[in-house]
């Protein structure tokens, strides 16, 4: 596994870049336009998703405890298209101000038991923006790869953080060990599948010489990659070789 050493300064500037391209793509194409990479959603779907969330974690953030809040509200009725917006942008600047303001180490609840700190959302929301972002963009029809940095760490969050905590989509009756590698950077991942077990392998430590299970690699940009794990793309957009049935147990989206 690769560490890039991500900092609260980097997914903040992912946020201040992606946040305002989210909202261009939304309000360029329209409340009723599908989105095809979240089936069943409308643009309108999407921008009430994104806002609900980003109040949430803006209230949630700075509270200093770590027990559980109130899951996100939904406004009933939802609020016209040009409100919507407004909302948008005013949770958007809102929730990067909050972020900003708060010291990575700031006690915080976070769903994966481990972290319990605000640097948690820092560096989630930078990524729920981000393939939010790269979502409106192919409603639009001109979606724009993610960041190839801000993508392998966001490889890394899926291995490191959703995977863990019991947030996979795929089987959990496979056993076999996964290749992961970014072309475009110097960022590759080894996973250990051990049905419903995983473990993200150190690449100085990694292949025992009496393991015979199954195999797989999956390469592609680093964007391509994180796509594929969160469900936006299919995985024939990598290129697989060995068991390509090994990849579905690491989605996570």
């Amino acid at each position: 596994m690769n560490r890039l050493h991500a900092t609260k300064d980097f997914w903040l500037a992912a946020l201040r870049a992606d946040g305002p391209a989210f909202q261009d793509a939304v309000a360029e194409t329209g409340p009723e336009a599908a989105v095809p990479s979240c089936p069943g959603w409308t643009v309108a779907d999407l921008v009430e998703h994104v806002s609900a969330t980003l109040h949430w974690v803006r209230e949630l953030a700075p509270r200093g405890v770590i027990d559980r809040p109130a899951d996100p509200v939904i406004p009933d009725p939802r609020p016209d298209w040009p409100a919507a917006l407004d909302h948008l942008r005013r949770e958007m600047t809102g929730t990067i101000e909050t972020l900003d303001a708060l010291d990575p180490d700031h006690p915080s609840w976070t769903w994966p038991a481990q972290a319990r700190k605000a640097g948690f959302w820092q560096r989630r929301m930078a990524h729920e923006i981000s393939v939010h972002r790269w979502d409106a963009e192919a409603a639009a029809g001109r979606a724009t790869p993610i960041e190839t940095k801000l993508a392998a760490d966001g490889v890394n969050e899926v291995l490191d953080t959703w995977l863990p905590a019991g947030r996979r989509k795929g089987p959990t009756d496979l056993y076999g060990v996964v290749h992961l590698i970014a072309t475009d950077a110097s960022y590759e991942w080894f996973v250990r599948l051990r049905g419903a077990g995983i473990a993200l392998l150190d690449t100085g430590t990694i292949l025992d010489s009496d393991d015979h299970h199954p195999r797989a690699e999956a390469s592609g940009t680093a964007s391509d990659v994180l796509l594929a794990l969160m469900g936006r793309i299919d995985p024939d957009n990598l290129l697989l070789t060995g068991d390509p049935r090994l990849f579905s147990p690491l989605r996570a989206g």
